[in-house]
């Protein structure tokens, strides 16, 4: 007589059991292990503020920032840990995980001790522009970046592209790895790349030539997108005027239109005829799409409040957000794309307040201040040029004249600050040796977190709240001190992601580390913090 195995009690309890366990270890990795996404989108908007997320709530549309504030994991404040970001900086922050004391991109600009002018952070004449005259690399970015560790662990067939306004956006979220990366040439008015980028697509080429944007930008208008009367944020303005912007007739209209709102539309209209044209999304190994948006003011206006145009830009976004997501949807599908949404962090207000209201403010000359400095130091030390150069409230000594005097650096820096902190405006002097070896703070470190050992100057200047650089023969573009930090959202959307909204404060050193847990890939190398725990 033959027993079949599942007559006996034992054997058919121990195979349940077995069944149940491996169906319950099945749902747990499921739960712990989403489905590897095949398309990795990393936004990063240049100064969008989380409080006009809220005030322009119920003007958005449904399938943009209220999709993301609905749908996604929503952090409603991410801090960067070092003073005065800007697009560069915050950019190669949220991509490495690090700060630039690591990964050096102190800012757009830096300070060429050799020539003591200003000149591009990742300037490297090594490299020819392509369609432009600019040489630009990422050799200057110190670190390596979330999509070089995606391109490492796909073994180089992962595709990586990065699209922006300006060079550094791109160039920085693409990384050293990345297959290309395009900005906007403010001379040529077109879409323009680096040769250090060796596998540029048929569809740039085309782009360019059969549509440039130096043609179109000519007959570009921006206005309202809704009527006046519906841009109601601002409610203390005693009388606000529509407004209409033509390209064509500004000296430097690149410039203005790259900070309007129609240039969201111009990145998005060459990322979607990058979906028609490219493969992204569908094979085994994930690609990656780096995208800049610009959500701050508007150069044109001057001193004026920007209340409609800022509302206009945040409305015109956000429905660039919604073609965007459902174009994603349609050519590779939500729940296989990972998108991530990043604030940089810092906003550029243009002021204006009546001379009457008295107002606590003043303006602080950096000639005149580094000409006094100079002469202090030289009825010290002898005569000379002790102060070779300031810039971004730093000031850069002489070295080799203090080394060929044999004076002490440090002593040289100390006298400097106690000098500097008598003039009118500014608040504190620090100087490059306290911030290297000297006793430090958490207002130290913060400050540390923003510069670069090789490349900051020997005293960083801070001026108080209200105050703002002047120069008497340029332009004034500066923007008053501000103490006051924005909110700077983040979002995660797709990929099974569920909607939250997290309150608790975060770093914008954790989103790198995050993504690349979540793609089970190495963080970058100069990367320490860890994940967003409401991810996992």
């Amino acid at each position: 007589m033959v027993h079949h195995p599942c007559a006996n009690p034992n054997r058919m309890k121990k195979l349940i059991t077995s069944i149940v366990v491996a169906l319950t270890v099945n749902q747990i990795q499921a739960q712990l292990s989403p489905e590897q996404p095949k398309l990795v989108v990393g936004i990063v908007v240049d100064q969008l503020r989380g409080d006009y997320l809220t005030q322009f709530y119920t003007m958005f549309g449904e399938g943009g920032f209220k999709r993301l504030m609905r749908e996604g994991a929503y952090y409603r404040d991410m801090k960067y840990d070092f003073p005065n970001p800007d697009e560069a900086s915050a950019t190669a922050t949220l991509f490495t995980g690090a700060n630039p004391w690591y990964h050096g991109i102190v800012g757009v600009n830096r300070y060429n001790r050799e020539t003591k002018k200003p000149v591009l952070t990742l300037l490297d004449p090594a490299y020819m522009g392509n369609y432009t005259d600019e040489t630009l690399s990422p050799k200057n970015l110190l670190v390596n970046t979330l999509t070089d560790e995606l391109k490492s662990a796909t073994e180089g067939f992962g595709s990586v592209y990065s699209f922006a306004p300006n060079s550094d956006e791109a160039i920085i979220s693409g990384g050293h790895a990345a297959d290309g990366a395009f900005w906007i040439d403010n001379q040529r008015h077109n879409w323009a790349t680096s040769t250090y980028y060796q596998n540029l697509p048929s569809s740039f080429d085309a782009y360019n030539s059969k549509d440039p944007l130096s043609d179109r930008v000519e007959s570009m208008v921006w206005e309202p997108l809704f009527d006046v009367s519906t841009y109601k944020y601002f409610p203390y303005k005693h009388k606000d005027f529509s407004f209409k912007y033509n390209f064509r007739k500004a000296k430097d209209n690149l410039v203005q239109f790259k900070s309007s709102a129609l240039v969201n539309e111009e990145v998005n209209r060459l990322v979607l005829n990058f979906f028609e044209k490219e493969v992204l999304g569908k094979r085994s190994y994930p690609d990656f799409l780096a995208l800049t948006f610009h959500a701050g003011a508007f150069k044109n206006k001057g001193q004026n409040d920007n209340s409609l145009e800022i509302q206009d830009t945040y409305l015109r976004l956000d429905k660039q957000l919604e073609k965007l997501f459902n174009t994603i949807d349609a050519k590779v599908g939500l729940k296989n794309a990972l998108i991530f949404l990043a604030s940089t962090g810092y906003s550029e207000e243009n002021e204006y307040a009546p001379e009457r209201l008295n107002l606590p403010d003043g303006e602080f000359y950096p000639n005149r201040a580094t000409a006094l400095l100079n002469m202090y130091l030289m009825s010290q030390y002898g005569q000379g040029d002790w102060v070779t150069g300031y810039f971004n409230k730093e000031i850069f000594l002489n070295r080799k004249l203090i080394d060929d005097k044999q004076l002490d650096l440090t002593q040289v820096q100390t006298k400097a600050a106690e000098f500097l902190i008598q003039m009118s405006g500014v608040q504190d002097v620090i100087t490059s040796f306290s911030l290297l070896l000297g006793r430090a703070n958490d207002d130290i470190l913060q400050i540390r977190n923003g510069i670069h050992r090789k490349i900051s100057g020997d005293l960083i200047l801070e001026l108080q709240p209200g105050w703002k650089e002047a120069y008497e023969k340029q332009k004034d573009e500066s923007s008053k001190v501000r103490k006051s930090a924005i909110q700077t959202p983040l979002f995660f959307f797709g990929n099974n992601i569920k909607g939250n909204r997290i309150n608790r404060v975060i770093k914008a050193t954790e989103v790198a580390p995050s993504v690349s847990y979540y793609l089970r890939i190495r963080a970058p190398s100069a990367c320490s913090d860890g994940v967003l725990k409401e991810l996992f």
